[in-house]
């Protein structure tokens, strides 16, 4: 495993900019790391060796030139295979996509292109983001690093894959029901979903237009934060884009919590989780409150209902997104994506509209909270890491129903769209764990600055991902 392919953006940058390392040096080794591992992990349906090559030497020409773009120059990045890049097929991990090809680029890949990024490839996921594994019957199942008989979770498995096996510096994820931190806590990464609106769809296939997010998977929050502050900004041709001029994040994480309030929510983050992730996530609010944060209990009755809401508002869009191919090409999709489709065609208007109902009032009690605390901890998962192929987990050693328990902590963020940070916080029988980090509206500052905090204390110590080196 090469040293310049694990490591993070925050500390390649400055490297880069001095010239002591190239870009094509960095972009060969993370080339061949995918060489050596890629066929076990299948986290990538897509590489573009010859472009990424041709990129690197042109950043390294501008670099030597005196003309440094920034953070991401010369960084060798991938994007999950939603996400439109010119010219090339996006599958959106499907057989009815499986030629698209779009004439032009998503915001988010024309922002990095601009900071400089080399694109390395498409990263694999789950058929259309519809589902919380990456077992994908036409481009191969995606294998977590830490053990390959485990699933990376999903949607966005491959980019986390990628990340935990240094196949690739940085990557992008979606994220409408949990999409980027349920596979950034299985993989030991980070995961951020911004605020709704903060980074443009523009060029993101759709799942739920109402839920959908895009946003950075890193292996440290530091390069979250960079990601953001290059992708982040106002896109009119995305109708749900918020303004939020000269917002960045990377050059003021805090350095103490002191005067930071943490909420706990026990009746509802803490309930019914595995007793060893609880134990975790404990430990790691813990060494929160050492570093300076006060940490208060705190009710919010209504989460209860962000499940039930969350999955009609989910399942009613994605099916209107897919009705016309479902009614014309349904044995096209695999069993499972047709039959969450089918099922989001049963709920009537009324359904959704109460659902939609149910979401302003949690808005509400969320926005009351947040007078209270700067943000909310928790697990990202109450369960153990699936083993590939299972539609069940263990939950206390007893097997429980996979896909709902991987929604249920993390869909009130992405109902209200708030912006939500994974990041990992310990170990559980060798596998990552990863604490939710939730902040309000537009407070990513907050959630970076915590997890940054909470990443400074090392949870994870030196493990780090080998399993896939055995193969």
């Amino acid at each position: 495993m090469s040293d310049l392919a694990a490591l993070p953006v925050h500390e390649l940058a400055p490297m880069l900019e001095s010239g002591q390392v190239s870009p094509v040096e960095v972009t060969v080794a993370v080339l061949e790391n995918m060489g050596r591992h890629d066929d076990t992990l299948k986290a990538y349906i897509d590489v573009y060796r010859d472009d990424a090559l041709n990129e690197a030497r042109k950043a390294e020409s501008e670099i030597s030139g005196g003309h440094y773009r920034g953070a991401l120059h010369g960084v060798p990045l991938a994007i999950k295979d939603n996400i439109y890049f010119a010219d090339r097929v996006t599958t959106m991990g499907s057989k009815i996509h499986g030629s698209f090809v779009s004439s032009t680029n998503a915001t988010v890949v024309d922002r990095l292109s601009e900071a400089g990024a080399v694109f390395l490839g498409k990263l694999n996921m789950h058929e259309y983001a519809l589902g919380g594994t990456t077992d994908n019957r036409y481009y191969g199942t995606c294998r977590n690093p830490w053990d390959l008989d485990k699933s990376p979770g999903g949607s966005s498995g491959g980019s986390a894959a990628a990340l935990a096996s240094n196949m690739a510096t940085a990557a992008l994820g979606s994220d409408t029901s949990g999409s980027i931190r349920i596979p950034a806590a299985f993989c030991g990464i980070v995961g951020l979903k911004p605020t709704y609106g903060r980074v443009s769809r523009f060029g993101c296939f759709p799942e739920a237009w109402t839920l959908d997010h895009v946003g950075p998977m890193t292996r440290s929050v530091k390069d979250a934060a960079v990601m953001l502050d290059a992708i982040s900004g106002y896109d009119p041709r995305d109708p749900g884009s918020l303004n939020l001029p000269g917002t960045t994040t990377a050059g003021s994480l805090r350095t103490s919590l002191e005067g930071v309030t943490i909420g706990v929510v026990e009746d509802f983050y803490f309930s019914d989780v595995d007793d060893e992730i609880a134990r975790s996530v404990r430990a790691g609010i813990e060494s929160l409150r050492g570093l300076g944060a006060e940490v208060r209990t705190i009710s919010i009755p209504g989460l209860k209902d962000a499940e039930y809401a969350l999955t009609i508002i989910d399942t009613s869009e994605t099916s209107t997104v897919h009705r016309a191919n479902l009614r014309d090409r349904p044995q096209d999709y695999s069993d499972d994506v047709r039959l969450l489709l089918e099922c989001g065609e049963l709920p009537s208007a009324v359904d959704y509209l109460e659902a939609q109902q149910i979401r302003r009032h949690l808005r509400a009690e969320v926005q009351a909270a947040f007078a209270e605390v700067d943000v909310i901890a928790g697990p990202t998962l109450p369960i153990r890491t699936p083993t590939i192929g299972s539609e069940t987990a263990l939950l206390n050693g007893k097997e429980v129903d996979a896909l709902e328990n991987l929604i249920r902590l993390v869909g009130p963020a992405s109902l209200l769209g708030l912006p939500t940070l994974s990041v990992p916080c310990g170990l559980v029988e060798g596998l990552p764990v990863g604490m939710q980090i939730i902040g309000p509206a537009r407070g990513e500052q907050s959630v970076l600055d915590v997890g940054h905090l909470l990443e400074s204390t090392e949870p994870l110590g030196s493990r780090r991902a080998t399993a896939y080196l055995d193969r």
